[in-house]
């Protein structure tokens, strides 16, 4: 496998999207706190793409949170005429995704958390099917765990050859 190196945020230019917030009460004896949770995706449009989680007790700081969180853990994928290479299947926890090439012209078919997912990636052209819960922390990690998984035509080739040889 190869090695994962460290993809620098400040050199990118970066676009970040609002996948989900979320509020949670906390009862106390004053009655409720409110807290909210924030889950953002960030990438740079040409193959890489981080999320990340932020919580705090006002919006804008959560979400300030998760894009920092979001920059620190990029990843690169490979992006082929606008699409991914193969099909590829992820799961996390209970949440599947099912990510499919499709032709030039057919745009982003995909629901909520896995569109914000792939199009700050750069894809513009992918079926997407989303199985078990749809769960927007779930979906989000499964749809970057599977484009992880993806290979570039060129290594998927290499590795065949040496297997041959």
């Amino acid at each position: 496998m190869a090695e994962k190196k460290r993809i620098e945020a400040s050199e990118l230019e970066l676009q970040d999207r609002l996948v989900y917030i979320n509020r949670v009460a906390k009862v106390v004896k004053g009655g409720r706190r409110f807290s909210f949770s924030a889950i953002v995706v960030v990438g740079d449009g040409n193959g890489r793409v981080g999320y990340g989680l932020g919580k705090a007790n006002e919006v804008p700081d959560a979400i300030r949170k998760a894009v920092e969180r979001a920059k620190k853990d990029i990843i690169e994928i490979p992006v082929v005429k606008g699409t991914i290479p193969h099909e590829v299947t992820a799961k996390y926890s209970t949440s599947k995704v099912f990510m499919k090439p499709a032709r030039e012209g057919t745009g982003v078919i995909a629901g909520r958390a896995v569109r914000a997912v792939v199009e700050v990636a750069g894809i513009t052209n992918i079926l997407t099917k989303c199985y078990g819960s749809r769960n927007y922390h779930n979906v989000v990690k499964a749809t970057i765990t599977g484009l992880s998984m993806l290979k570039s035509p060129e290594i998927e080739s290499k590795q065949k050859g040496e297997i041959k040889a």
